[in-house]
Order: C-alpha cells, then sequence, then structure tokens
C-alpha cells in the first residue's frame, strides 16, 4: 500500500535523482553521434586546428531570423557547430549571431562585411513573398578577417569553418605548382578548382628553363591534359622532383573526342610513357558506360527544331569510389572521353589504391571513332565492367625517398575551360581534384571535411525501370505498412489482455 510518506520520499527521491543528473550534465558533457558521416562531431583536424589557437578567434553569424523550416535549419545546424567549437577551444573561439533584419544599420555592416543577401520565397497566408535574407559569417583572428559569404542548407558547415579559421591563422601555406608549356589549360582556366585551393595553398605556374626545373618550394606538382610532347630535359626535372620526395598529380587524356565534328581519336604525348615508369598505363583506348551523363541534340519535330538530352556513354557519370580521403563524402563525378588506368608498380612495396571505377556496365572503344548520338547502345556494348579510372600510389617510386602520385584517367574533368561563359563543374569534380591536392599535400585530414554533410543517396540509375518503381513503392508502402502492423498487433495484446481481466472471478 502506497502509504503519503513513502510517496513524500519518493518524490524527494525522484527530484534528487533529476538534480544530479542536471550538475553531472553541466559538468560533464556526452553526446553520441549517429550518423553515417558523424555529421554533429568535430573531427581530428578541426581541433588540432582550434587546438592550436594562440589567440581567441571571434565569428560573427549574420543569419535573418523566422525563415521556412528547411532554411532555417541552416542557422540551428551553425549554432550547435558553433557550441562544439567553443567548448572545445576553452573560449578561444567566441561567436555571436546577429539578425541584419532588424535594422538598416546591421543590413549595413553585414554587406560591409561581406554578407550579402540572397532572396527566398516565403509562403504567408497562403500567398508567396519574396524575403531578403542573410545566412553568413565573418571571422576574425587578431587583425585578420574571412568571410563565408553564404552558408547552404546541408553543406559542409564545419569544412567552412575549420578552413577559413586555417587561412587567416596559418602563416606559411604550401606551394602547389601547376605544369605549364606543354600544351596545359592556363590557371585562369580552372577558376574554381583555383578558388578552392587558393584556401590552404599558394598555387603558382611552374614552367621549365634550361637552368631551373621544379622550385625547391613546390612540395605537389599538378600536371593537367598536357598534349605537347616533353623534352629529355623535363623528364629529368621530373624524375628529379620524384627523387627528392616531390608529390605528383597528374590528369591525362590519352584519347579525346571533338563534338565540331564528332570524332575521337588518340591524344599525342610522350607524358604517357614516362608514367609508365611507375607502372601506370593509361590505356588510348575510350570508356563508355551505361552511368552516363546526357547531350543535348538538336532535332526537327514538326515544324519546330527541339534540344532533347540523349545519353551519351562517352561521358561516364563515376560513382563507384573507394573508401580513402581523396574520395571521401563524394557521390558522383562526370568525366568526359576517360580512359582506363592499369597499374602494375615496378616494387612491391608500392601501395596502389584504385580510386575510382566505372559501372558494372561499361566498356571500351578503340580510337579513330566516329561519334554517332543516336547511336541504339547494346549489350555487348559494356563488356568491361568496373575499369579503373583513378588511382593513387604510396612509396619509394623512384630513389630511397618515400612519396606519392596520383593518376586520372581523364585531363578534362576540372577543367572549366576559356572564353567569357566557361562551363560550370558539378562541386564533386572541383572537390576531386581538391581532395588528391591536399592527401598529396596537406596531411591534416582537413579535406575529408569538404564533403562532410547532407549526402544524396539516389537509386542506381543503372537499375531496370521495374526495379526502380518497386524500391519507390517499398519505400513509400513499408512504413505505412508497418505502422498498421503495430496497431493490429497492439490492437489484438489489447483485447488478449482485457479478456483475461475479465475472466478473473474477484468473488
Amino acid at each position: 500500500m502506497l502509504t503519503r510518506k513513502k510517496l513524500q520520499t519518493t518524490v524527494v527521491l525522484v527530484f534528487g535523482i533529476v538534480l544530479l543528473i542536471n550538475i553531472l550534465s553541466f559538468r560533464f558533457f556526452v553526446r553520441g553521434d549517429f550518423t553515417a558521416d558523424q555529421r554533429y562531431s568535430l573531427s581530428k583536424a578541426t581541433k588540432d586546428i582550434i587546438g592550436n589557437l594562440d589567440a581567441p578567434v571571434t565569428v560573427t553569424a549574420y543569419f535573418t531570423e523566422n525563415l521556412p523550416p528547411n532554411i532555417e535549419s541552416a542557422r540551428r545546424d551553425f549554432k550547435d557547430l558553433l557550441i562544439e567549437y567553443a567548448n572545445y577551444s576553452d573560449g578561444q573561439v567566441v561567436y555571436e549571431f546577429i539578425n541584419p533584419n532588424e535594422n538598416q544599420q546591421t543590413e549595413i555592416e553585414a554587406q560591409k562585411n561581406g554578407v550579402r543577401p540572397v532572396v527566398i520565397n516565403v509562403r504567408e497566408k497562403d500567398q508567396m513573398k519574396q524575403q531578403r535574407a542573410y545566412l553568413g559569417a565573418v571571422i576574425r583572428y587578431k587583425d585578420k578577417k574571412e568571410t563565408i559569404p553564404f552558408i547552404k542548407p546541408g553543406a559542409a558547415m564545419e569544412y567552412a569553418l575549420s578552413s577559413a579559421i586555417k587561412k587567416i591563422t596559418v602563416t606559411n601555406k604550401p606551394e602547389v605548382g601547376f605544369l605549364q608549356g606543354h600544351g596545359e589549360p592556363k590557371l585562369d582556366e580552372m577558376p574554381q578548382e583555383q578558388k578552392l585551393l587558393n584556401v590552404l595553398y599558394k598555387v603558382k605556374a611552374v614552367k621549365f628553363t634550361d637552368t631551373t626545373g621544379v622550385p625547391k618550394a613546390i612540395s605537389t606538382l599538378v600536371i593537367v591534359a598536357p598534349k605537347d610532347s616533353f623534352s629529355q630535359r623535363d623528364f629529368n626535372y621530373l624524375d628529379n622532383f620524384v627523387k627528392r620526395g616531390g608529390k605528383i598529380l597528374a590528369a591525362v587524356n590519352s584519347v579525346e573526342g571533338d563534338f565540331s565534328t564528332q570524332q575521337g581519336k588518340i591524344v599525342k604525348t610522350n607524358f604517357l610513357d614516362w608514367l609508365k615508369k611507375f607502372g601506370v598505363n593509361v590505356e588510348k583506348k575510350f570508356v563508355v558506360d551505361i552511368n552516363c551523363s546526357n547531350v543535348m541534340v538538336r532535332q526537327q519535330q514538326g515544324l519546330f527544331v527541339m534540344s532533347t538530352p540523349v545519353r551519351f556513354p562517352y561521358i561516364p557519370t563515376i560513382t563507384k569510389f573507394a573508401k580513402h580521403p581523396i574520395t571521401e563524402g563524394l557521390e558522383s563525378v562526370m568525366l568526359k572521353f576517360a580512359s582506363p588506368v592499369d597499374v602494375t608498380p615496378k616494387d612491391s612495396s608500392v601501395k596502389v589504391t584504385i580510386l575510382a571505377k566505372t559501372s558494372e556496365k561499361s566498356g571500351l572503344k578503340t580510337p579513330p571513332l566516329y561519334f554517332n548520338i543516336m547511336y541504339q547502345w547494346r549489350k555487348s556494348d559494356f563488356l568491361n565492367p568496373s575499369l579503373p579510372v583513378a588511382v593513387a600510389l604510396e612509396g619509394k617510386l623512384l630513389g630511397s625517398k618515400k612519396t606519392k602520385m596520383v593518376v586520372f584517367g581523364d585531363g578534362d574533368f576540372a577543367i572549366n575551360g576559356k572564353g567569357k561563359s566557361p562551363r560550370e563543374l558539378q562541386p564533386d569534380n572541383v572537390n576531386l581534384m581538391a581532395n588528391a591536392v591536399d592527401w598529396l599535400t596537406d596531411e591534416t585530414g582537413l579535406s575529408q571535411l569538404r564533403t562532410k554533410g547532407i549526402t544524396s543517396r539516389p537509386i542506381d540509375p543503372t537499375l531496370s525501370e521495374g526495379t526502380k518503381t518497386i524500391i519507390k513503392y517499398v519505400n513509400f508502402l513499408l512504413p505505412i505498412l508497418l505502422i498498421i502492423l503495430y496497431g493490429v498487433i497492439r490492437f489484438q495484446t489489447k483485447k488478449k489482455i482485457r479478456k483475461q481481466i475479465q475472466s478473473v472471478d474477484y468473488v
């Protein structure tokens, strides 16, 4: 029997336990993160950066309040992230949130600091209206300042914040060189890549002369899409660079396609012969993949000429990646006229990692050839599954010093192009090359944060339409059926209990 004294004792005991838990939680903060990419936990790279601060870092976040839920989540996630930074840094990271929409003065202040408004659609009383919204931040360290003009909901917030802090706190940036003089694209033809690399490195153009090879300050040399031949002097410079421990990133074309003539041919450069010295062979063949991008084809439909998207297997979309820092978090990379990369290292101690492969339905085409856009592709065209298109090597490649090398079987995947309207690259194309440079140059692990964010996992495009339909209906109906099943089981259980209670004779 529950007496009054027992009830009072129980209430006091529960109150005491709750009070004790609150005191302990104030002193000892513990939280579990069960997301696949540890989205809500600080990485080792971030902890190293904020753990080595010798002066406070101030983060002023300019965020508009009362936004739609899908955008308001960015403010909440960014604030949670800043709380983590502040807790781990023992007060070295200080932050404040300002709503620029409160008054004109704060709005001018935000824009003056480089945080620009974006226009979003807001539903209010069954009407759509446009609103100026601010989602950015300014990071200050001593007399330096770095701005994050726009924080996209679901984006890699930790990378944006940690790289901004590192950019203004680092004293000496590593130097990364892009080789020129053999038909390679100029740096201004890769603005997206250059902008991303400039955060952590000094990016320079390197050109060989009779008296100078690779400058000593260069730790990583990037060679993108060479078209012309290399002299023996150039190869000697490259050999010496590798022997001293220099790292090489080579994104090369062994074949090329021309949309204007609709022809594919071999690229005549002897740089591919130099790669064979390390057991790397970029085959002079075109990769075709059923998992590919589209090209727009103009077709006559009655009196009108329409642009219709047509799948073009010569532009494979790569989705199969190794578990490696270079490919961490990547979802899909679009290659253009790629070739397979075969590796047989000369030294058994050299570690080889296949970074990326084509799908299970891929094949090879030998140039010269003609691109028939309207060609009806058959199963017999895709008899070479899982072709490697990117590899990484680690070890003593040449000489006694350990070094690294990354080779891509496509030289154009990170090039925007020339002219006033260069093509816009999808983020993972840019991230792939930047991650490779990070792995070769920077050992902090910051590169793995670049793709840390909300991941999209679409249905495998190689599946048949029937299988895709089944998956969609299962995803839609299964939760409903489980709820109904739970309700039926619960109803039957309660009915059984009621019958048992009713069957008891209390006389």
